[in-house]
């Protein structure tokens, strides 16, 4: 084949793909309702069961309920036989994922899982299964052909079982009421759960809150200027912050002043400095931090309290960006 009929044929099956995810939507009927309302009132875990091909998609729909705010685990369908229809409890609602719906692995377990769960959901392609006259739902996931000049490997059929398994998750998601912030507790590892569950306390090094008093001399604000990583320092007055001095503020007094015996802090400082509460998204300091063209914000605790410093380095070494 030249490139161009490659790209053809290519394209050709992106629309064979789409055609067959379209006639989900004829397919979408009272059944999936029911299955809904069952996962939706299950009071013990959602077990997805796949076998072959089917294996990866249960996988998937196993994580991606874990992660929206379902409890969700993978049974094997070949080792449930096997000792691993253990893990099943008279609550749980058990999901098949099968294409024909009559392999024997299917077919061996299925019996038991019957009766050791309270409903099965079947997703298949074949109404007339072993799986689908046996289930107490049957969700239809027929296709016309499998992709290509074969027609037989599994491709079509498992874009069709992943779509209804995401549909599925996705409409428990909004049922449950599952917000952004249950999303950034389940992912707390990744650049989006840092956006959505990482605080600025989260990140700040408390023990690094270098400052001096407003009527500090110039040898002690630079002695504070060197003693954090940051290149600023807090300029407090009773106790309470009131500005503070950075690398740049100090160069231009250097630039300003030939004698600098009788300079204290209040002659140099950035009075009412940009602040944040540490218990604030760490992605909203970066947000005020950019759109101030800063690098830093001084963390404040509930009191405004010096709590220390956020840096812009810091929140985009972490993986953080707008």
């Amino acid at each position: 084949m030249e490139s161009k009929e490659i790209l053809i044929f290519t394209r050709e099956i992106i629309d064979l793909q789409c055609k067959e995810i379209q006639k989900l939507k004829e397919n979408l009927n009272t059944e999936f309702l029911e299955a809904i309302d069952i996962l939706l009132k299950c009071n013990g875990k959602v077990v997805v069961v796949g076998v072959g091909k089917n294996k990866p998609i249960a996988e998937k729909m196993v994580a991606t309920l874990n992660s929206t705010g379902t409890k969700a685990q993978f049974l094997h369908a070949g080792e449930a036989i096997h000792g691993d229809l253990g893990l099943l409890q008279k609550e749980d609602v058990v999901i098949v994922l099968s294409k024909s719906g009559n392999t024997a692995e299917i077919k061996n377990a299925l019996p038991s899982i019957k009766k050791l769960s309270d409903k099965v959901i079947a997703i298949t392609g074949n109404l007339n299964s072993y799986l689908a006259k046996n289930a107490d739902i049957v969700l239809d996931t027929t296709i016309e052909a499998e992709l290509g000049h074969l027609g037989v490997a599994p491709t079509a059929s498992t874009t069709v079982q992943l779509v209804v398994c995401d549909l599925i998750a996705v409409v428990l998601k909004k049922l449950k009421g599952f917000t952004k912030e249950d999303f950034g507790r389940y992912h707390p590892g990744g650049s989006l759960g840092k956006k959505l569950s990482w605080k600025v306390e989260d990140i700040v090094d408390s023990s690094q809150k270098p400052k001096v008093n407003i009527d500090a001399d110039i040898k002690e604000v630079i002695q504070s200027l060197t003693s954090g990583r940051f290149g600023i320092t807090v300029v407090e007055q009773k106790g309470k912050i009131v500005g503070v001095i950075t690398d740049g503020d100090l160069r231009r007094m250097l630039q300003k002043y030939t004698d600098l015996s009788g300079i204290k802090a209040n002659d140099i400082a950035t009075f009412s400095p940009k602040t944040i509460k540490k218990d604030i998204l760490a992605i909203d300091a970066l947000k005020i931090i950019n759109e101030n063209k800063i690098g830093q914000l001084i963390v404040v605790d509930e009191n405004d309290d010096y709590f220390g410093i956020i840096d812009f380095h810091v929140l985009t070494n972490e993986g953080l960006n707008e």
